[in-house]
């Protein structure tokens, strides 16, 4: 569900003007939102390759180094960068690894398309 909101709320920002408090304010809703979903990935298991994880949680931690990586840049002023690091962020963690969530046998899958 925060995945999902964070999508749209991702969409959002990409089409709203840069920099404004608006933009900012909601910045900060949606690495909240995406830091709480990589880190509750940890806690799901249902793909075990390594032990108790899987390659998605490898994402999980890009993500948040990501993350952290990005506020550092728009901090320091490095627009170009800070918005290479979203763009980044918002395809690979959240619509790639979205779409593997929605493959048959994904819990996921379940809940959509039922069965």
């Amino acid at each position: 569900m925060l995945a999902g909101a964070a999508i749209i709320l991702g969409g959002v920002q990409f089409a709203m003007p840069k920099g404004t408090p608006t933009h900012r304010l909601l910045g900060r809703i949606w690495v909240a939102a995406m830091a709480t979903v990589a880190l509750s990935s940890f806690f799901i298991h249902e793909i075990r390759m390594f032990g108790l994880f899987s390659p998605i949680h490898l994402l999980s931690v890009l993500t948040l180094i990501t993350l952290w990586q990005a506020i550092r840049l728009v901090r320091k002023g490095d627009i170009v960068r800070h918005k290479k690091a979203m763009v980044r962020l918002y395809v690979l963690a959240l619509l790639i690894t979205g779409a593997f969530t929605l493959l048959p046998g994904r819990l996921m899958y379940r809940v959509f398309f039922g069965g």
